[in-house]
């Protein structure tokens, strides 16, 4: 049971997890028909007893991230370089960016992600656009700013001529929204989006090319929709307090784990009106389905990808020829296909991958929502 409130949550880290479980406990319920002393044990269950439980699950596999990012020169000066440490405490200081979805080839037109998270709250909210055009990405951003649960205050961006530019800057001016940037190859300057980029997009669509209008559609759906709620609204998450340096090595101190509608809802910043309809929203969603909602739909958006200028798949690993057949030197294998994967290589399996834990990002028929 544990294991199938991790695979529907989207594989969480063990704090978040264990925070998640009294959140989705009314709907447990409901699915697996608990036992008293099941559930005081369930909702006991300290995070390292998780690790463990959860062991044999979990195996880590490398990741490949293609950039596509052009500086913007011409307002460079115009706009603040930030390069402190966010202190906020107050909702709607937010750092952007876009994701690109160009597969193997960045020639032509094709789709891309903004993506905005909110520093304070760690709300997320994501939106498809096609190209990277100025006037397109000024219109998503100032759609998902009507759509946020509290007034945008901050838009923080990495050099892209796509938030470089007048068309932004005079957006920010007209409704009071300080812009500001990070540095050139500098992305540690904008980690937190960079952290949703992985976590809220590229972890769901791997790197498949998607280039039509019909697709971007599909995309803006399951964001506006089903994705942006079950993110927001039932998947806790921890911010970083402080790195104390021990010897050497450096611990990270987090707060407690909440989700970020809790996190906005404690603000008296926030919009009320609004926390009450996502409050009455969330007591009738049931996070199960919509993780089932999600799968099905990130399945159409992958039937959707432009295959030909996709990665290809890796081919099966070739078999190791023994040079001592030869009578010299030790056994090496033979030269492997270097071809990048077609999805995006398992990031949890079981057995070494004898039984696929993952996600769609991986789109593989078998597998099961997010890791």
């Amino acid at each position: 049971m544990l294991t199938a409130v991790w695979e529907a949550a989207g594989y969480p880290w063990s704090v978040r997890l264990k925070a998640l479980l009294p959140i989705w406990l009314p709907w447990i319920r409901k699915r697996f028909r608990l036992r008293p002393e099941t559930e005081k044990q369930l909702l006991k269950i300290s995070p390292r007893q998780i690790d463990r439980r959860l062991r044999p699950a979990k195996s880590q596999r490398r990741r490949r991230i293609y950039g596509r990012t052009k500086p913007g020169y011409l307002l460079k000066h115009h706009i603040p370089v930030k390069t402190d440490r966010w202190d906020v405490q107050i909702p709607g200081f937010t750092e952007v960016d876009l994701v690109s979805h160009s597969g193997n080839s960045a020639r032509g037109e094709f789709a891309h992600t903004l993506n905005v998270t909110d520093i304070h709250t760690t709300w997320t909210e994501s939106r498809a656009v096609l190209g990277r055009a100025e006037q397109p990405v000024q219109r998503a951003l100032n759609a998902i700013g009507q759509g946020l649960p509290f007034r945008l205050r901050g838009v923080d961006s990495d050099n892209g001529s796509e938030f470089i530019n007048w068309h932004l800057k005079k957006w920010c001016e007209q409704n009071q929204i300080q812009l500001t940037r990070g540095r050139p190859y500098k992305k540690d300057d904008n980690a937190h989006i960079e952290q949703k980029n992985w976590t809220h997009v590229r972890k769901l669509l791997g790197w498949e090319r998607y280039d039509t209008h019909e697709v971007v559609e599909v995309m803006n759906d399951l964001y506006q929709g089903e994705l942006r709620l079950w993110l927001n609204l039932f998947l806790p998450s921890v911010e970083l307090l402080k790195k104390v340096r021990v010897g050497s090595k450096v611990r990270r101190r987090y707060d407690g784990p909440h989700t970020p509608f809790e996190r906005v809802r404690a603000c008296a910043e926030a919009d009320q009106q609004k926390i009450a309809e996502l409050d009455a929203l969330r007591k009738r969603l049931d996070p199960f389905q919509l993780a089932g909602t999600i799968e099905r739909k990130l399945e159409r958006i992958y039937r959707m990808a432009n295959r030909r200028l996709s990665p290809r798949e890796v081919k099966a690993a070739s078999i190791e020829r023994s040079r001592r057949e030869k009578g010299c030197g030790k056994a090496v294998p033979e030269n492997r296909d270097l071809e990048i994967q077609n999805r995006f290589p398992l990031s949890h399996s079981l057995d070494g991958g004898a039984s696929p834990v993952t996600s769609p990002m991986s789109r593989h028929p078998l597998l099961r929502l997010h890791s």
